[in-house]
């Protein structure tokens, strides 16, 4: 994508390589000034972001250029405005909020890693826009949630050396938690579930970490995805730099890890609920913008039209009912967000007030819905997050009813709700 200025980049002494490779790519105008003047410069102009050329010196300066953006972001359009800034050797950047660069990162990867960002700017001046002109033509649409990101990021750590267990806890203490002991193991969780970061710890070879990124990087929907490794030979995962922009590494440390990935892995989060949010937009309310699911006005409409269908047609029509004993309200979206990608494109679910969910499978049997159904709540049983964070602590209960002759969309729901657990 090209970059649409204005830009900002902060440096104390000149840095003609970052502004040449910044405006090689499209940027324009790009603003140059150092770290102590930074603050009055970003409140003169509203930049789409901000890119410093070199570690900040002090954390005086540090939050005199955090505050001027956070009331920069205030005063001008409010949307998504990405900061980056290097820091020395593998810590963290003292500039609150900002994605950390790697020490002596190259120009071109700094755009790439700039772009990046500013695809989740644009996704949201998108929704923030939609929702104004939806709302001037008197439409109710739903409110972007302002919590944290992070309260609903999922993060997958893959490893099996002697860092794997600081690692998972430096990881779990902040967001959703998802192990892997092995490779295909990884595979498998970024394919049947959101994840919005990876941390490869050690106990892999160089060829099976290369392998893996080899797989990620041929996967557009990871380009954007915070993905670090630990300890590994900078040769290893250097030739991914150019397909994976938030590609990193860490020599080593967990905590260390963790302050440099965090605000990669909100970002992605926050990409990934502006995009639910717009697939909710474009279907004019139909799906909720939390789990990705029908919301219930639409379930309970198409329930409607597919009951009448079935007994139309003489076919069958069977739903679930998933609850979950010891969950929360991130449980629930959790789980609803997984079972929205194990379902058939012909079946459709929601989420209750209560958390459970209701599935409905159409034109199936009871004897194959179960066989479903079973399916789905053992992999909710194996890798949902609960409450403290571990995976495959929430025991998942499934009942089921299928379509009677003499059945309404009421007496069936009354008996999906009645049913004795099937698993």
């Amino acid at each position: 994508m090209a970059l649409q200025g204005p830009f900002a980049v902060i440096a104390d002494t000149p840095a003609p390589d970052v502004v040449e490779a910044l405006r090689k790519a499209g940027a324009y105008p790009v603003v140059e000034t150092g770290w102590t003047d930074a603050p009055a410069a970003l409140k003169s102009i509203e930049p789409e972001a901000v890119v410093a050329a070199e570690p900040c010196p002090d954390q005086a300066c540090a939050d005199a250029v955090a505050k001027a953006l956070a009331a920069q972001h205030v005063k001008g359009s409010g949307f998504y405005m990405p900061l980056l800034a290097p820091a020395r050797d593998d810590a963290a950047t003292i500039v609150a909020g900002a994605l950390t660069l790697p020490a002596a990162m190259p120009p071109e990867r700094i755009v790439a890693r700039l772009t990046s960002a500013l695809r989740i700017r644009t996704l949201h001046g998108t929704v923030m826009r939609r929702i104004a002109t939806l709302t001037s033509h008197g439409q109710q649409v739903p409110d972007l949630p302002a919590d944290d990101p992070l309260e609903e990021a999922t993060v997958l750590v893959a490893g099996r050396g002697r860092t794997y267990p600081a690692l998972s806890v430096a990881v779990g203490e902040q967001v959703g938690l998802v192990g892997a002991l092995s490779v295909e193991s990884a595979a498998r969780a970024l394919n049947v579930r959101d994840i919005d970061g990876l941390v490869i710890g050690d106990g892999f070879s160089p060829r099976v970490i290369e392998a893996l990124l080899t797989v990620i990087a041929e996967d557009v929907r990871f380009r954007d995805l915070p993905v670090t490794v630990l300890g590994c030979h900078p040769g290893v995962i250097e030739p991914f730099g150019a397909r994976l922009a938030n590609l990193d590494r860490i020599s080593e440390g967990a905590d260390r890890l963790v302050a440099r990935f965090l605000p990669y892995v909100r970002q992605h989060a926050f990409g990934a609920r502006l995009k639910r949010m717009l697939k909710s937009l474009d279907a004019k309310g139909m799906i909720d913008p939390d789990t990705g699911l029908l919301g219930q006005e639409a379930f309970w409409r198409d329930l409607n039209r597919a009951v009448g269908d079935a007994e139309k047609r003489g076919v069958g029509l069977t739903i679930a009912r998933f609850s979950f004993s010891g969950g929360d309200r991130r449980v629930s979206l959790d789980a609803a967000r997984l079972v929205g990608r194990l379902m058939r494109q012909v079946d459709f679910a929601c989420r209750e007030a209560d958390n459970s969910i209701f599935a409905v499978f159409t034109e199936t049997d009871l004897r194959a819905a179960h066989v479903v159904a079973r399916r789905i709540a053992s992999i909710l049983k194996n890798t949902m997050l609960a409450p403290d964070r571990r995976p495959g602590k929430i025991d998942a209960a499934v009942t089921l009813a299928t379509l009677k002759p003499s059945d309404s969309v009421d007496t069936l729901i009354a008996r999906v709700v009645g049913e004795v657990a099937a698993s």
